[in-house]
């Protein structure tokens, strides 16, 4: 029997994404992108930041929580390739793996002091649903953790937007100024998964609040109705 260890939720994240549709594939493809890191209350001491301040990006460690699996498989399919190829789990960001742990690399915006929560870091770049549970925070350090030369395998590149965006002006004015950009730059990165790609086919992302109603043709991806979003978690 494998050896099992526990490990305690310190934080939780709190972002415009209710569900795991739209959040973009890697931290910092949308830098836009807002989120708080609030604590749990055992770990609200403001001491435990001290420091922290300086640094310019930080490392979240947390968990797949949308995706934990009973039962976990050698090889995936990465959305890079299409997800017609399968590659080795760990050759991979895949959630689907023995243990679901997810790393990202966030800007530190800002810590603030909340008055019902205590201190909490603003961050930009997350790629996480909302009530994500964090098991850590490390800063990040250049000379340690950037490696310009490194090879990416089969993601070499920071993939570009993948559609135009056509969001007629009467729609977007229903989404606050400062949700449009960050919502512009999921919907540019295409959210669809991968095996779909029907051009009659009305999708809805749920961002901030707002339920995003859309369609893809070819590169242009087509906002049709932006409602009030049900929260059905």
């Amino acid at each position: 029997m494998s050896e099992r260890h526990t490990v305690q939720v310190i934080a939780r994240i709190r972002s415009d994404f209710p569900t795991k549709f739209g959040i973009p594939r890697q931290s910092g493809l949308v830098e836009e992108l807002r989120a708080a890191v609030v604590f749990e209350p055992e770990f609200r001491n403001k001491d435990a930041l001290r420091g922290l301040e300086d640094f310019s990006h930080l490392w979240l460690i947390w968990q797949f929580s949308g995706a934990v699996r009973e039962r976990w498989s050698p090889t995936v399919r990465p959305p890079r390739l299409g997800g017609n190829e399968r590659m080795g789990v760990f050759a991979t960001r895949s959630p689907f793996r023995p243990n679901p742990i997810g790393l990202s690399s966030v800007r530190l915006l800002a810590i603030q002091r909340w008055p019902d929560v205590g201190h909490v870091l603003l961050v930009a770049g997350a790629d996480l649903m909302d009530g994500t549970p964090i098991y850590d925070i490390k800063p990040y350090v250049p000379y340690a953790d950037s490696h310009p030369e490194a090879a990416g395998g089969f993601a070499p590149d920071r993939p570009a937007p993948r559609l135009a965006v056509d969001f007629p002006p009467a729609l977007l004015e229903r989404v606050p100024p400062d949700r449009r950009a960050a919502l512009a730059g999921v919907l540019a990165q295409d959210p669809r998964p991968t095996y779909q790609n029907s051009p009659d086919r009305v999708y809805g992302l749920c961002f901030a609040g707002l339920e995003i109603k859309f369609r893809v043709d070819g590169d242009i991806l087509t906002v049709r109705d932006v409602r009030s979003c049900i929260d059905n978690r």
